[in-house]
């Protein structure tokens, strides 16, 4: 793409515009509100926390404050960082974590040894004007140098060379999982979002269900997720269950995990969108109830109100508009169970978030995959 040329932002492969923008024509006014409701990129909070607005009772909006946790990412790491990019666009890191205690015991199916773990890492970046965003997943079993860390408690950890992506989480926590991706991908994150599994589910079950539709049965007993082919109307168990899975699909790992998950997170945001909660006043407080007890913010979101101002400029963000890869890597011949980043790919996809651009298709042609993509679709 030449200097002089400044189209649109778009999603893979597609060059994007260099006309002036279009209200695509035929859409009603009159579902605008009802859009509102998937407005975060990860719609699994997105639908509790938007819904305040409007039930004007200040001791819900205390409770539901009070409900947010929040740690403090930019204290933590100091001004040793990647510079913020001065283009309209916004880099989120989202977490799914597991801390293996309390509620999380069961439904991550590990020891209560009291660890934390993130089995899933986002970085979805927003792109100017807020109407496209594209999500990069990045695989837990990466094998990458982690640098040296200070947690949110001021701990310093030791840097280590060849360990798996996820160890940073477990080591120091939001912090070093933030200092770790800015130091993989040279870019600057501008939010943190982390979503535990107790709360996922229940989000899950509070809009009734998630839609989907699977091309091959799927079967995994380590996620206790049992599926025929065909459409499926997913319970919060079922859902956390196909987040999970990386046995019964594809290649077995957990390449093919997060093209499931990939896949979840569209059908999530259309529901979402079609779940018709407006004249429910309860379903609208039992979501924001349950979503803000599930996510951990940094401070800059760490409360209601910032939240849904973050949210409302995400309105414009669809399904259709959101693209989802993995972060270029290759399988570790040395070990099955690891892949290692694919350097010159990868540059190719923090090079178009830095500059606010399309991610080419050539970043990701060739890279291990999973083979599980089309396993699962919205139903």
């Amino acid at each position: 793409m030449s200097a002089e040329s400044t189209p649109e932002p778009g999603i893979p492969g597609d060059a994007g515009t260099d006309g002036p923008r279009h209200r695509a024509k035929g859409r009603r006014r009159k579902p605008r509100d009802k859009r509102r409701k998937s407005l975060m990129i990860m719609a699994w909070t997105a639908a509790g926390i938007v819904v305040l607005g409007g039930t004007g009772a200040g001791y819900l909006y205390f409770k539901l404050n009070g409900n947010i946790n929040s740690v403090d990412i930019d204290q933590a790491l100091g001004t040793d960082r990647p510079d913020k990019v001065d283009n309209g666009s916004e880099n989120i890191l989202v977490l799914g974590s597991d801390t293996r205690s309390g509620s999380n015991q069961e439904l991550g199916g590990g020891a209560d040894d009291g660890s934390a773990r993130s089995d899933t890492a986002m970085i979805v970046h927003v792109y100017k004007g807020h109407k496209k965003a594209s999500v990069v997943s990045i695989p837990r079993d990466t094998l990458i140098d982690r640098p040296e860390c200070t947690d949110t408690d001021g701990n310093t950890h030791d840097a280590a060379n060849d360990v798996m992506f996820n160890s940073a989480y477990s080591t120091g926590g939001a912090a070093c999982a933030v200092k770790t991706v800015e130091s993989i991908t040279d870019l600057r994150m501008d939010h943190y979002l982390e979503v535990d599994f107790s709360g996922f589910q229940k989000l899950v079950d509070d809009l009734g269900g998630v839609e989907i539709t699977t091309t091959e049965d799927i079967s995994d007993s380590d996620s206790h997720l049992n599926l025929k082919a065909g459409t499926h109307t997913l319970t919060g168990e079922q859902a956390l269950g196909l987040v999970r899975t990386r046995h019964g699909v594809g290649d077995g790992s957990d390449l093919g995990r997060i093209q499931l998950q990939q896949a979840f997170i569209k059908a999530l945001i259309d529901q979402v969108k079609d779940v018709g909660i407006l004249g429910n006043p309860k379903k609208l407080y039992d979501l924001a109830d349950t979503a803000t007890k599930t996510v951990t913010t940094d401070s800059d979101l760490g409360s209601v109100n910032k939240l849904m101002s973050f949210a409302n400029g995400l309105k414009g963000i669809s399904s259709n508009n959101m693209s989802m890869v993995t972060m270029p890597v290759q399988y570790d011949q040395a070990n099955a169970n690891r892949v290692l980043v694919d350097e010159t790919k990868a540059k190719l996809v923090w090079k178009a978030l830095k500059n606010d651009r399309a991610i080419p298709k050539s970043a990701t042609e060739g890279t291990a995959t999973g083979q599980a993509q089309d396993v699962v679709s919205a139903g």
